[in-house]
C-alpha cells in the first residue's frame, strides 16, 4: 500500500517559505522555530473493502478425495463468488460478508460400488472484525466467525433418491470458516504495514529543502514527536488525526548538514484529542540591501516644508543597516537643513498597513548648519512623522502570494488516491528578528487541513 503521508507536510513548508534573501558570502543560520502540524486523516471503508477483496480470490477450500474422512465418498470445492461486502458497526468493528459458490459431489452405494452426483449452490459466510491501530503504525484486526446464510440448501438428486447434504457440508464450512479468520487478519496486517513508507518520507525530511538556488537559501525541517488519536470507524470512513511536533530552520550561504537517517520509524504517542486547527511557524528573509533599495526608491527626492508652506528640505540619500537589535536609517537632506539625520528604532510588523515599521524611534542630527533649537525640534518632528507615516518594508504582496501558495498546496491530489483539503484561517507576520545583513520575519499560520484516502490501488 503505497502511502506517502509525511511528504505532504514537506510540500506545505515548501509552498509557504518563499523568502528571497540576497546572495551572501557569509553563512547565516536563522532561529530554530518550533511548530506543530495537525493532519486529520480519512481512509475510505471502500479501500478496506478493496483490500479484502484483493486478498481473497479464487478457490478458498478444496477436497478432492473420496476416501478421506473415513471414506466419506465426498468431494467439495469452495470459491469466492462475487464481491465481499464490508459494513461498519459500532465499537470499531466491521461485518464482513463473503459470498461463496460451492460445488459438491457425493457417492451413494456400498461394497465398492458407488453412484456419484454433484450439485452447485451458494452461501454467504459472515465474520465480525474488530479494528485497532497500533502505535507501531500497523492495523490490527481480530476476526471472529458470525455464521453463514444459505442461498438454497444443497440436495443430491439421484432420481428416486434425494440426499440432503447441508449438514455434511456445514461441519466442513464451519471448520474452514474458523481457519479463514486467521487468513483475514494476516492479510490485513501485511497490507497495512506503513512503516517502510513512513520511514522513507521521514528521512526525506532530513534532507534540507532548497528554497532558492539563486539566493542559496535552504529550509531544514526536523520532526521531533509524532502523535495520533484513536481511530474511529464511521459508515464510510475510518478516521484519525496525526500530529507532528517539529522544528524549522532557515540557512543562507551554505547547505546545512542533514539530520542522521533513521533506520527504524518511531512509534507514535497516543493522544485522546488533537486540535482541529494547527499553528505552523515559518520565516521569510529580507536583506538590508533590498530594504535599502526600496527606501531609496521611496524617499530620494522627497521634499517637505520646515516652516511655512514652502518645501525647503529635500532628501538626497538614505541608507539602512542593522545595529544590535535595531534598524538605523541615515537620511541626507539639503536645503534649510543640510546634514545627516540618524533615525534608530526597533522593527515590528504593522498589521494595519501590512509592513515592517519602526517603533521607539531615536533621533540624532549631524549638520554644520547653525540654527535655533526650536528649528531642530521642529525638524526632528518632521523627520519622525515622515518615517512613521511613510516608511515601511511592504509585506502585503509576500503575504498574499504565500497564502495563495499555501491554499494551492492545501487542495490537491498529491498521489493517486491521496487528497489534501484545507484552508488558511489566518496568516500573519508576528515578529521581526535581525541577523547579520538580513531581517527574518516570523510568520504564524493558522489553518485547517485534512487528508482523504480514496481510490488507491492495492
Amino acid at each position: 500500500m503505497k502511502w506517502k503521508i509525511w511528504f505532504l507536510s514537506w510540500a506545505i513548508f515548501q509552498g509557504i517559505c518563499i523568502g528571497k534573501a540576497q546572495l551572501a558570502s557569509e553563512i547565516y543560520q536563522f532561529p530554530k522555530i518550533k511548530s506543530h502540524l495537525t493532519l486529520p486523516i480519512s481512509i475510505s471503508v471502500k479501500e478496506i473493502n478493496n483490500l479484502i477483496n484483493n486478498s481473497v480470490k479464487g478457490t478458498i477450500y478444496e477436497d478432492n478425495s473420496y476416501t478421506d474422512n473415513d471414506n466419506d465418498q465426498f468431494r467439495v470445492k469452495v470459491d469466492k463468488y462475487g464481491e465481499i461486502k464490508l459494513t461498519a458497526l459500532k465499537d470499531n468493528r466491521f461485518l464482513i460478508e463473503v459470498p461463496l459458490k460451492i460445488w459438491a459431489e457425493k457417492g451413494y452405494g456400498g461394497l465398492g460400488k458407488y453412484v456419484y452426483q454433484d450439485t452447485n449452490f451458494t452461501i454467504v459466510m459472515k465474520f465480525i472484525t474488530a479494528v485497532d491501530f497500533k502505535t507501531d503504525w500497523t492495523l490490527s484486526t481480530k476476526t471472529q466467525t458470525y455464521g453463514f446464510e444459505w442461498g438454497s440448501k444443497p440436495v443430491l438428486d439421484y432420481g428416486k433418491v434425494k440426499i440432503p447434504i447441508a449438514s455434511l457440508i456445514e461441519s466442513t464450512l464451519k471448520e474452514q470458516q474458523a481457519k479463514f479468520t486467521t487468513i483475514i487478519d494476516q492479510k490485513i496486517k501485511e497490507s497495512f504495514d506503513l512503516k517502510p513508507y513512513l520511514l522513507m518520507v521521514w528521512n526525506n525530511f532530513n534532507t534540507p529543502i532548497n528554497i532558492s538556488s539563486e539566493y542559496k537559501t535552504w529550509l531544514k525541517i526536523t520532526p521531533e514527536t509524532v502523535y495520533m488519536t484513536p481511530i474511529k470507524i464511521y459508515a464510510d470512513y475510518i478516521k484519525g488525526t496525526v500530529g507532528v511536533d517539529l522544528y524549522s530552520e532557515t540557512y543562507i550561504g551554505q547547505i546545512p548538514m542533514p539530520n542522521p537517517l533513521l533506520v527504524k520509524f518511531p512509534d507514535y504517542k497516543l493522544r485522546q484529542d488533537l486540535p482541529s486547527e494547527f499553528l505552523l511557524k515559518t520565516t521569510t528573509n529580507i536583506s538590508f540591501a533590498k530594504a535599502d533599495e526600496l527606501a531609496k526608491e521611496q524617499f530620494i527626492g522627497y521634499e517637505f516644508a520646515l516652516t511655512g508652506e514652502k518645501k525647503d528640505v529635500r532628501v538626497t540619500d538614505i541608507r539602512i543597516y542593522p545595529q544590535d537589535k535595531s534598524i538605523v536609517l541615515e537620511i541626507d537632506t539639503e536645503g534649510e537643513v543640510n546634514g545627516t539625520s540618524i533615525i534608530k528604532g526597533f522593527p515590528y510588523y504593522d498589521a494595519e498597513k501590512q509592513r515592517i515599521a519602526l517603533s521607539d524611534v531615536d533621533f540624532k542630527l549631524k549638520t554644520k548648519n547653525f540654527f535655533q533649537k526650536t528649528l531642530v525640534f521642529l525638524f526632528e518632528g518632521k523627520i519622525k512623522r515622515m518615517i512613521e507615516k511613510d516608511y515601511g518594508i511592504p509585506m502585503k504582496d509576500i503575504i498574499n502570494q504565500s497564502k495563495q501558495s499555501l491554499h494551492e498546496n492545501f487542495n490537491k491530489e498529491y498521489y493517486p488516491g491521496i487528497f489534501l483539503k484545507g484552508n488558511v484561517i489566518d496568516f500573519k507576520p508576528v515578529q521581526v528578528l535581525l541577523f547579520g545583513q538580513f531581517m527574518t520575519v516570523v510568520i504564524d499560520t493558522r489553518a485547517k487541513l485534512k487528508m482523504e484516502v480514496d481510490g488507491l490501488s492495492f
